[in-house]
């Protein structure tokens, strides 16, 4: 497609890294614009984001280099020049990026499950611009499709978090979300993906994905299993009326079938 977006003399800018600037730019934005309707200081929040950027790359290039260890043996230098050997685990780098908000929400005293609802929207709309810079650059076309489906991701998660905001929905709940809608889209487009990482031989982002959808569908079910049951009832109940009118009716129209 466009690897190369424009050259200025020597240098060159890249399509994918100019769609990185862009998602950190805007998703750091949704958050400001998202935290400011709590009482959580900016400052402490924009820490946060750094600290939670940082512990997703290490983690993220961690898991990456793990996973294709033939390739990077123990060269600490190939580990670091990410651009000669690029390559990230993006399951690698969030949870490097939950577990570092974790520990800076354990440091600062701060809530994680409250807290962690406001960071999801925002990294949902930088998923979407990292994936059409993705397929800009001249990726499957499957990534363009990702995209549009980070894009109701943004949707679901914003209603999401105002609902938990009104106490409709628990704290937290925007990151189970977050987790089964991701990994549901993963699950779905895995086997669409160039350069896919292996572990014994299974795709590893193939197998986490299915792990964390079907768990997450359970949770869920029984999360909002009074509900479901309720739905049951009266969809049941609905059913069984409609059946007995339709009952009563043939019986009124063929009235010699009584005698």
């Amino acid at each position: 497609m466009l690897p190369i977006l424009f050259t200025i003399g020597p240098i060159k800018i890249y399509t994918f890294g100019v769609f990185l600037v862009l998602a950190l730019f805007w998703g750091s934005y949704l958050l400001w614009k998202l935290i400011r309707l709590t009482s959580f200081k900016e400052e402490d929040i924009f820490d946060s984001l750094f600290w939670v950027l940082a512990g997703g790359l290490l983690l993220g290039r961690l898991v990456y280099v793990l996973l294709n260890l033939k390739e990077f043996g123990f060269n600490l230098l190939k580990f670091l020049l990410i651009n000669g050997y690029p390559g990230i685990s993006l399951y690698g780098a969030i949870t490097g990026g939950l577990l570092t908000l974790y520990l800076f929400c354990h440091n600062k005293k701060l809530k994680f499950s409250e807290l962690v609802d406001y960071f999801i929207a925002p990294f949902f709309l930088a998923l979407f611009l990292g994936k059409l810079g993705s397929f800009f650059s001249g990726n499957k076309v499957g990534e363009v499709f990702e995209s549009l489906l980070f894009t109701l991701g943004v949707i679901f998660t914003y209603k999401i978090l105002f609902q938990i905001r009104k106490e409709k929905l628990t704290h937290g709940f925007n990151l189970r979300f977050f987790i089964w809608y991701f990994s549901l889209v993963y699950l779905t487009f895995d086997k669409m993906k160039g350069n896919q990482l292996y572990f014994l031989n299974y795709s590893f982002n193939g197998v986490v994905s299915t792990t964390l959808f079907l768990t997450f569908s359970f949770y869920f079910v029984y999360y909002f299993r009074s509900t479901l049951i309720t739905y049951g009832k009266n969809t049941f109940q609905k059913i069984r009326e409609g059946a007995k009118r339709k009952i009563r009716g043939g019986q009124e129209k063929n009235p010699s079938t009584n005698n």
